[in-house]
């Protein structure tokens, strides 16, 4: 019985972003679910059951940025893991939920991968 891919839910309102940090992820072994804006994250999930990790861009126009989405989804989905990432802001002690992850941009796929993985505990 093949082992279900962990799922990852990437929030970036970049479109070329986005889609690079996909292609990244599914090479690294993950499932993808992509998301424009926190809006459309929080839609996604809670229509599924199985996202795993929220990779969401701290800067995104809509209601919520990255890190008042980190806290939402923290407060409603308490096991769904959360990387943040941004290449202009940098994130200090209490802004991410406990157990978040900060990634600054540019980031290697080889980042990506490893962060993924450790949080995942995909070997």
């Amino acid at each position: 019985m093949e082992q279900l891919k962990p799922v990852v839910l990437i929030v970036e309102d970049e479109f070329l972003l986005r889609m690079d940090s996909a292609v990244m992820m599914e090479e690294a072994g993950f499932e993808v679910v992509q998301a424009a804006n926190a809006d459309e994250a929080v839609a996604i999930l809670g229509a599924r059951s199985d996202i795993g990790v929220v990779f969401t861009d701290i800067q995104m126009p809509g209601s919520m940025d990255g890190l008042k989405l980190a806290r939402f989804v923290r407060d409603r989905w308490p096991p769904i893991k959360i990387v943040a990432t941004s290449g202009l802001l940098a994130v200090e002690d209490g802004d991410l939920p406990e157990g978040g992850v900060f990634i600054s941009k540019p980031y290697s796929a080889a980042e990506i991968a490893a962060t993924l993985r450790s949080l995942t505990g995909l070997a």
